[in-house]
């Protein structure tokens, strides 16, 4: 379970305070994978930050009884001056499990042959978005955490093997992805909410989220 209550969330902009979240409470539940539709600008990628432990709350709390994944894209833990096989092995080390078996999923994931043995550093941002995309899925989490959807990769081989997966991992995992587009959260949330002017409002189903995700936009 994840379970924000009360939790407040604002920046100052040089000009003004912008207000991400204010005194929210909602609590997501494993098994319930969580779609939220935001606008661009309103505070999306703070938000799944939060849930990650990446940002605190200006007030409230956030309780994370299970283990939440890192955000999609996210490269704080990846060394740029190591490979993607030494990255993995090390990441794999730290979370507990098997080096080979993270380093043989990432490589067969992520699919960029010889870059994969050379310096992240080195790489394009699609590629490190397939690496880091790859890892997130190697590891074990009860939440993953997505931001905006699948990476903009121009390798379809990727985006098939890569859906796939998250397909099947909504069997026994749960998913929680922010976007402004209604179209990339259909294919894997149950449950959806609308982030709109410091507050979320939660729905049972996309169609009514979406609904007033469309009236306010």
């Amino acid at each position: 379970m994840l379970e924000f209550a009360h939790v407040s969330k604002s920046f100052w902009t040089g000009t003004q305070r912008k207000v991400i979240l204010d005194r929210v409470s909602f609590r997501v539940e494993l098994g319930n994978s969580l779609g939220i539709l935001a606008p661009n600008g309103t505070g999306k990628t703070t938000l799944i930050n939060m849930m990650a432990g990446l940002e605190k709350p200006d007030e409230g709390m956030i309780t994370r009884n299970c283990r939440i994944s890192f955000p999609l894209g996210f490269m704080g833990g990846v060394i740029n001056k190591l490979s993607a096989m030494e990255n993995s092995r090390y990441i794999a080390r730290i979370y507990g499990l098997d080096p080979d078996y993270v380093e043989s999923f990432c490589r067969w994931l992520c699919g960029i042959e010889e870059y994969f043995d050379m310096p992240v550093g080195t790489y394009s941002s699609g590629m490190k978005q397939r690496f880091t995309f790859a890892l997130m899925l190697a590891l074990d989490f009860d939440i993953y955490l997505i931001d905006e959807g699948m990476p903009s990769a121009t390798d379809a081989e990727f985006n098939r093997k890569a859906g796939d997966i998250l397909r099947e991992r909504l069997e026994s995992t749960t998913i929680i992805i922010v976007s402004h587009q209604a179209a990339t959260l259909e294919r894997f949330a149950r449950s959806a909410a609308v982030l709109r002017n410091g507050q979320l409002y939660m729905f049972d189903t996309l169609e009514e989220a979406k609904a007033l995700y469309d009236y306010q936009t």
